[in-house]
């Protein structure tokens, strides 16, 4: 782990840092962190439900004034939950080139797909 412009960030390889999603909104897109307690979740559920789809940010509960839970919209939740999975795909890949694996040339890249789809018929 290393700091950087005041944020941890997790050096995947030479070239891709991962920096935690949260603090990445904060810092680059000036997203306010929406933060409620428990007692509004159980008495406006409704105003905070909608407000988290609008947003499409997660919004953070407290019990007695301390951090307890996050609650997302089901569409944010799967967006973030998509964007994870890509972004290991990509540390695998590039952690992959800089081991040295030779990876698939244009060529039999073309072939496969063409296998795959059948394009010369």
């Amino acid at each position: 782990m290393i700091r950087a412009a005041g944020v941890d960030v997790l050096p995947l390889c030479d070239d891709i840092i991962l920096i935690e999603f949260i603090t990445y909104n904060a810092l680059v897109k000036g997203a306010q962190m929406n933060i409620t307690s428990s007692t509004a979740l159980r008495t406006d559920y409704n105003a905070i439900s909608e407000k988290a789809r609008e947003t499409k940010e997660p919004i953070y509960i407290t019990k007695n004034g301390e951090g307890d839970l996050v609650v997302m919209s089901i569409d944010a939740f799967e967006a973030r939950e998509e964007l994870i999975r890509f972004r290991a795909n990509i540390g695998a890949a590039e952690r992959a080139r800089l081991s040295g694996d030779v990876g698939f040339s244009l060529t039999d890249s073309r072939k496969s797909l063409e296998l795959i789809y059948d394009t010369r018929s």
